[in-house]
């Protein structure tokens, strides 16, 4: 089934092989956010819902520019030749695959995993594919959103994430915290108070729910140290790391003991 499905879509694009980026979900694997100079930009890939491309004035991709490599699509309209490269594409899923969302599911899949090589071109690829068999694919979303992070394309990240939130009822914990670290660091690089307040909402929320969840104490810890509630993020910090010491961030904990000595006594410079 993958050797027929690969060949279908082997055609459409060739891949470039992307130094390794993090991928969240929600990191088991540290990410550090600390310093960024950069200026986001948002244009022309910003994610468009449904509802507003009926009413926009169709638009087609430059020459030159191959969608399949921009998250969504790019929200361009596809041409004749596009669409129907598009229908041998389903058709041949619908063959292989019991239903298009486990086709989706399948696509998707393979794009994390090719996030988590570095391989952000042929992940966004996948991702594109899994949208187009199944648009309510939270891991659409979620994934080009990491995508966008890393691209430093702030905004385009948050839509993309908020609204994969959204298709999974504001109940995945997950991507909560993922989503909180996109604001965070677009924070830290325009310095508005809003990213900050939605970066504590989010892990407020994430904790009422999930009051377990080591990955979101570790990340409210950085917070408030970037927030400058320095004995808050000691507070944070321990918490997260009594219930996964494994999982401590070695940044974080080194920024905190610059800041203060341990209130605890447990670490120490």
């Amino acid at each position: 089934m993958r050797l027929i499905l690969f060949s279908c879509v082997s055609v459409l694009v060739s891949v470039e092989l992307l130094a390794q980026q993090p991928v969240f979900r929600s990191q088991s694997t540290n990410v550090s956010v600390f310093s960024s100079n950069t200026t986001h930009t948002t244009k022309p890939n910003s994610f468009i819902p449904e509802t507003e491309k009926k009413n926009a004035k169709k638009h087609f991709a430059p020459a030159g520019i191959n969608i399949h490599l921009m998250p969504l699509f790019g929200g361009y309209d596809k041409t004749d030749s596009q669409k129907a490269i598009d229908a041998e594409f389903l058709k041949v899923c619908d063959v292989n695959f019991k239903n298009r969302k486990e086709a989706s599911e399948f696509f998707s899949i393979r794009a994390w995993e090719y996030l988590s090589e570095g391989q952000k071109d042929t992940a966004t690829y996948r991702f594109n594919l899994a949208y187009l068999l199944d648009d309510e694919n939270v891991d659409v979303y979620w994934g080009l959103g990491v995508i966008n992070y890393q691209n430093e394309k702030y905004e385009d990240a948050v839509n993309l994430m908020e609204h994969g939130l959204e298709l999974d009822d504001e109940d995945n914990v997950t991507l909560m915290v993922d989503l909180s670290t996109v604001y965070l660091k677009w924070f830290m690089v325009d310095k508005k108070t809003e990213h900050m307040d939605k970066t504590f909402d989010l892990l407020a929320s994430a904790l009422r729910k999930s009051p377990e969840c080591a990955n979101a104490y570790m990340q409210l810890s950085l917070a408030r140290l970037t927030n400058n509630q320095i004995d808050d993020a000691w507070e944070s910090f321990h918490k997260g790391y009594e219930l996964d010491p494994q999982n401590a961030n070695p940044e974080i904990l080194l920024a905190l003991l610059e800041k203060k000595e341990d209130p605890k006594g447990v670490f120490k410079k």
